[in-house]
């Protein structure tokens, strides 16, 4: 039977990616709306449970209720799933369920993992899976198990356990929770917190294409056009993400003054790991000098990388705009990255994608400024962190208004997604993937 403009849009990979992170986002609501998801015994009111729900399957971090004092241990739980299912995809966990019970995947789907996992075919797309899961909770339970060491001298080893297991998920997957209450600012100078924790970070922020990549390099000895991307902008990223806040908060007491040149340089060399997709921090947020803070807003808009756990418009995409721009300084035609020309079309594509998430930015900030009443930066800050799927904030998230906080919650959603990704599956026609090269050579979106 043929199908109809209906039946293809919700067969679509896109629409079923769509709906699938918006049944994990409504069951999420339901469960912390739960009386025994909450401390006092009553039920969260379905804006906050929304809101939350959202930010944990979107792994942001953006909060509008304490997660230490308002959960129970179900509720954290609840959290620390959302942010396992949003991180690795509902379709790689589902993966996973279907190989450990001995299930064939059929073709629809591999093709919705290659969807959900950014990969440019669909030729071994579940060698791929099946790497990037064994990596994947390889590394957090190797940080959990060295969280828990950690922590043991400070707390019972069960309560220890559990904040190693909950922050391994949170960091790798780019959550933003923490049950501290503070985020990591109690572990500034600790020089272990912050290797692993950056470990864990920058490892979910690279991307399943680029983690396969590094899987095979020591057989392979060479890496594709995208790994060499996302290794060399994100290096960058982190390199000058790091300066830039040294510099800008040597003096000031508040944040980085106070410190002694060896936690200074930790601090930060974490926050800028941190600032791109995780949204956790080891300095106080609110007190950085405002120039920092626009800064901040910079990292948070390009985010991480394509196929990973963050959000932003994208490593790969942001560095086709930055060779596009010294091409056209140049009086040059092409772009080329590792003797690789760029094509016109993937350039277009990429400028695309930013001028689109630059206009739901702008958008977002000017309903904000409508509906709160602080000021233009903070605002700023908070639309970049919710768009960037981040989960930074310099305070005003947890005042938000009803308005505000639905507002942040779509917000979060479509960065999560990508905005592209969502136009696709509303689209009754035959989806054609405009994120990619078509010798697969680049992944932008």
């Amino acid at each position: 039977m043929k199908k109809t403009g209906i039946t293809k849009k919700f067969a679509s990979p896109p629409f079923i990616l769509v709906a699938g992170i918006l049944a994990i986002i409504a069951v999420g609501t339901i469960l912390l709306m739960l009386p025994i998801a909450n401390e006092n015994g009553q039920a969260l009111n379905f804006v906050d449970a929304l809101f939350t729900a959202t930010s944990a399957a979107c792994v942001t971090g953006l909060i509008v209720v304490d997660v230490g004092t308002t959960f129970t241990l179900f509720g954290e739980i609840v959290i620390m799933v959302l942010m396992q299912l949003g991180g690795l995809g509902f379709m790689t966990i589902a993966t996973l369920i279907a190989l450990l019970f001995g299930r064939r995947l059929s073709l629809k789907d591999r093709l919705l993992l290659k969807e959900a996992i950014n990969a440019d075919t669909m030729e071994g797309v579940v060698r791929i899976i099946r790497k990037v899961l064994i990596f994947s909770f390889s590394i957090e339970g190797v940080a959990a198990i060295i969280f828990t060491i950690r922590w043991a001298v400070e707390m019972p080893f069960g309560q220890a356990f559990y904040y190693g297991v909950f922050h391994s998920v949170s960091l790798f997957n780019n959550g933003g929770f923490d049950l501290f209450g503070n985020s990591f600012m109690n572990y500034t100078g600790d020089w272990l917190f912050n290797v692993v924790a950056s470990v864990l970070v920058i490892s979910g922020g690279l991307g399943f294409v680029v983690l396969n990549d590094l899987f095979e390099f020591p057989k392979k000895r060479s890496l594709s056009l995208h790994s060499k991307m996302v290794l060399s902008v994100s290096g960058f990223l982190i390199g000058i993400g790091a300066l830039v806040l040294f510099i800008f908060e040597f003096t000031n007491t508040k944040t980085l003054g106070s410190l002694d040149f060896a936690h200074k340089l930790y601090a930060s060399f974490f926050q800028s790991v941190s600032t791109r997709s995780s949204g956790t921090s080891t300095i106080d947020i609110t007190e950085l000098r405002s120039a920092t803070q626009f800064f901040f807003i910079l990292l948070m808009f390009i985010g991480a990388s394509p196929g990973s756990t963050g959000g932003g418009i994208k490593t790969t995409t942001f560095f086709i705009m930055m060779g596009a721009i010294i091409a056209m300084v140049r009086g040059q035609k092409d772009i080329v990255f590792f003797r690789h020309r760029i094509p016109q079309g993937l350039v277009m594509r990429a400028m695309t994608i930013i001028i689109i998430t630059l206009g739901i930015f702008m958008v977002v900030v000017m309903l904000l400024l409508t509906t709160e009443d602080a000021p233009f930066l903070s605002v700023m800050f908070e639309a970049a962190s919710a768009i960037g799927t981040v989960g930074l904030s310099v305070g005003l998230t947890p005042e938000l208004t009803v308005w505000g906080k639905l507002i942040i919650t779509v917000t979060m959603f479509i960065g999560r997604i990508g905005p592209l990704t969502i136009a696709y599956a509303v689209r009754p026609k035959k989806t054609k993937n405009l994120y990619r090269h078509p010798e697969g050579r680049i992944i932008i979106g």
